[in-house]
């Protein structure tokens, strides 16, 4: 499967990935029919690999083994009883040097209470990751409180060896520009992903992680 990459900087990505995430010959196939390697945010030098969850995540991730239709509403409990069901497999599209801690945690503060869908630590970069999970288009509501949650998370939660929490906003559709004009602009530890409940044809994926690269590119010119 290896060989019939057609770059060393391919094959050298998914023989780590499949070394360091454990992945048998049917995950690996998978994530080369997903175009895992292109998925990744962003692809840095080896010296930098450690220190950032960029090269870690992906966008669009793409859960179609939790069996739910796309054609349906879903409801955001819906999708995290499947994802919570199909632990394992979420794992190993989500990466590696993730461990799951809890979810729906609860955080209180003196006035108020809630409730993190979401909750894992990455072994690799020593820090919480925290998972909002939106069906349909993201709202900039939704990133304040996902924001919110991370600066909790972080004065509450946080112990003294870890390093600053990352929030992850997980989403059937982007808004680019809520994306441009919010805090995700801004801040290197929250980010907006999209997700697809289906496996699409590589063709429409490649067009997908294509489109997104434009519109990142552009707004960031």
């Amino acid at each position: 499967m290896l060989s019939r990459l057609d770059s060393g900087e391919k094959r050298a990505y998914y023989l780590n990935e499949s070394v360091g995430a454990n992945w048998n010959s049917r995950e690996l196939q998978r994530q080369i029919n997903t175009l895992a390697f292109e998925r990744v945010v962003k692809h840095l030098p080896e010296k930098e690999k450690k220190s950032s969850i960029e090269n870690l995540i992906k966008d669009p991730y793409i859960f179609e083994f939790l069996g739910l239709s796309s054609e349906e509403k879903n409801s955001e409990r819906t999708i995290e009883n499947a994802i919570i069901d199909h632990l394992q497999k979420f794992l190993l599209e989500f990466g590696k040097g993730f461990a799951f801690v809890a979810r729906q945690q609860h955080i209180a503060t003196d006035t108020s209470d809630f409730y993190i869908d979401l909750v894992f630590y990455n072994y690799i970069l020593k820090c919480f990751v925290i998972i909002d999970l939106k069906k349909g288009t993201m709202t900039h509501q939704d990133i304040g409180q996902l924001d919110m949650y991370v600066r909790m998370y972080d004065d509450l939660k946080r112990g003294e060896d870890d390093n600053p929490t990352i929030g992850i906003l997980l989403c059937s559709e982007k808004d680019e520009a809520i994306v441009k004009y919010s805090v995700l602009n801004d801040q290197n530890n929250l980010f907006a992903n999209k997700y697809l409940l289906y496996l699409p044809k590589v063709e429409d994926l490649k067009n997908l992680i294509e489109q997104d690269r434009l519109k990142f590119e552009l707004d960031n010119d």
